[in-house]
């Protein structure tokens, strides 16, 4: 078993620190941080700010310059071994004369794997891994399941009373929960490379499925607002109920481009050039198939992505098991009997039948209480 010392968990820690700034850019690249030790001190750091730009151990080496010989570099993730938008990032460390590399997890890519590693070997570089694997590995959930599994890891957000309503009889839910919490959920959006939601929920409330960056407080995140990129805005109208004047199509086109989930295209309406119309197939149900939607966004290299609907999408989404985690606001409300509930799915006969998830953090935001399960596929 590899053993670590306690400054290697404290530089590491820093490394994981800086991948978490590109939380909101790097989407669908993996969030990747760098740090240059040398006689015990830091000489350089970077981390992967946005997808064509330099990776994290590049940048790491340009602020280091000269200092970068001999030194330590501890990265969150394996250097990369082949050409993408940049060269490899291991060959650039064997250039600068690194004198030893420690990375929290391989690359998981099974075709890919390891090869940066070997890369770093055979220059007569010392190579150890596995240090705060789990930390590296929760930064990176959605590029990982995309590398090993081709469909994207995907989140289902919902709000709720306490009593587990959406919304009342009459449809009206807005405003369930806090301020707080709907800030919270931009931060949600924002790290996601693309938002799922139903036409109902759009015609329902003219929504825009964009990300106020306003409540992200960018400018704390050591990076210009430029950098900030919306989510694709992916919308199941397997009806054809949409129309351009909606809201939806009106503002930040190039910025937020928009998939139009459809059983058939139409060409009635002149769209905007930011919407792709996208023919799914259907299920014998009438409904667009689910399992093809999402094997179509990996096919995309969408490897986050954020379902936002109404109870009968959101339903169906988790009844065929395409949900990985459940986030639930939940309100100190009581909405009555004949308030909606949560989800919409099929009846189940026994307790056995029932979805079964883990608690994985449970946090106050403002008075309410954000929930996050993981369900045990």
């Amino acid at each position: 078993m590899t053993e670590f010392t306690l400054l290697d968990h404290q530089f590491m820690t820093r490394a994981i620190n800086l991948a978490k700034k590109g939380r909101f850019t790097t989407s669908p690249n993996p969030r990747v941080g760098c740090v240059l030790v040398k006689a015990g001190k830091i000489v350089g750091e970077g981390f992967h700010v946005k997808a064509g730009q330099g990776h994290a151990e590049v940048n790491a080496l340009v602020q280091a310059g000269m200092k970068a010989k001999g030194a330590t570099a501890y990265v969150t993730l394996e250097p990369c071994s082949h050409f993408g938008r940049t060269p490899p990032c291991a060959q650039a460390l064997i250039d600068a004369g690194i004198n030893s590399v420690i990375c929290a997890m391989v690359d998981p890519n099974p075709q890919v794997s390891g090869r940066g590693l070997a890369m770093l070997n055979q220059a007569g570089i010392e190579t150890k891994s596995g240090l705060l694997e789990l930390d590296a590995k929760a930064l990176n959930v959605g590029f990982i399941k995309l590398m090993k599994h081709q469909v994207p890891y995907v989140r289902c957000k919902l709000a709720a009373s306490l009593d587990g309503k959406t919304a009342m009889a009459s449809g009206e839910s807005q405003w369930i929960t806090s301020p707080e919490a709907r800030k919270d959920v931009q931060k949600l959006r924002a790290q996601c490379c693309a938002i799922v939601a139903g036409a109902d929920s759009i015609i329902l409330d003219n929504a825009r499925m964009t990300v106020r960056f306003s409540a992200l407080e960018a400018a704390q995140l050591g990076y210009p607002d430029t950098e900030l990129r919306q989510p694709v805005r992916v919308i199941i109208d397997s009806k054809n109920r949409l129309t351009p004047d909606l809201a939806l199509f009106n503002d930040l086109g190039e910025h937020a481009p928009i998939l139009l989930i459809r059983a058939a295209i139409e060409n009635v309406h002149q769209w905007p050039h930011f919407v792709e119309q996208v023919q799914v197939k259907m299920q014998p149900s009438g409904y667009i198939d689910l399992p093809a939607l999402i094997a179509l966004l990996g096919q995309r290299g969408l490897n986050n992505v954020l379902v936002e609907a109404g109870k009968t999408l959101a339903g169906a989404f988790i009844e065929h098991n395409l949900v990985d985690e459940l986030i639930l606001y939940q309100a100190p409300k009581l909405m009555a009997d004949n308030a909606q509930g949560l989800v919409s799915m099929p009846s189940l006969i026994t307790l056995d039948e029932a979805k079964k998830l883990t608690f994985k953090d449970i946090t106050m935001v403002g008075p309410d209480i954000r929930i996050t399960a993981v369900f045990n596929h």
